[in-house]
């Protein structure tokens, strides 16, 4: 039978992997049409940083969330927070009708709000898990871990969304790519040290209720 979690990670995957559909179409259609619309690369640039992050989330959310109680609040931040991203991912390309000369006239208008949206989308989701361990009585070994993360992605993704400097922004996002590429080779290199912070990651969690 399936599980609290696995029912609620279901629902939550589904919407995060739209945002990720979102992605790919409006991937495929600029590249369908480069040819009569300039692509770039800051736009390209932007998706990928955007997919990652989606994907880093994703396995946040699977390592945190599943050692948290079920609830139906649970499933509503699920929706929200994932709703942020799924809204995210669909300003980074423009839709077919938009018919641009460029893509980078649609970067300077949107990337301020993608880039804040998922700001929003990680701040909640630490927002959760600190709030509904708080509210178990549980020890906040990890408090200043997800708050240091969260503070770094800030001072990285913030004025990367504010600026109007195309190097800024690539320095600043790139170096997030380069970081979340990194983290995904060495936990294919090194399967078991991922696995121990997993089970650091979820040591001090609330045990799942019961489905």
């Amino acid at each position: 039978p399936m599980s609290a979690f696995e029912f609620f990670f279901s629902f939550y995957g589904l919407v995060l992997g739209l945002s990720v559909a979102v992605i790919a179409t409006g991937a495929a259609r600029a590249f369908k049409h480069r040819r009569t619309v300039r692509v770039g690369w800051m736009t390209p640039l932007l998706a990928l940083f955007v997919a990652l992050d989606i994907a880093t989330f994703w396995d946040s959310a699977w390592n945190s969330f599943r050692a948290l109680p079920y609830s139906y609040g649970l499933i509503i931040a699920g929706m929200v927070i994932a709703a942020v991203y799924f809204i995210a991912a669909s300003l980074i390309f423009p839709e077919a009708e938009d018919a641009p000369a460029s893509l980078d006239d649609h970067f300077w208008a949107n990337k301020r709000t993608v880039l804040l949206l998922t700001v929003l989308a990680n701040a909640m989701s630490v927002g959760v898990i600190l709030g509904v361990n708080a509210a178990h009585g549980q020890q906040q070994t990890l408090v200043w871990h997800y708050l240091t993360t969260l503070g770094v992605y800030v001072v990285l993704t913030v004025p990367a969304a504010l600026t109007r400097c195309r190097w800024l922004f690539a320095i600043l996002v790139g170096l997030q790519v380069a970081i979340y590429l990194i983290l995904a080779s060495l936990s294919l290199a090194f399967p078991e040290v991922s696995a121990a912070t997993e089970a650091l990651a979820t040591a001090d969690a609330p045990a799942e209720a019961a489905p």
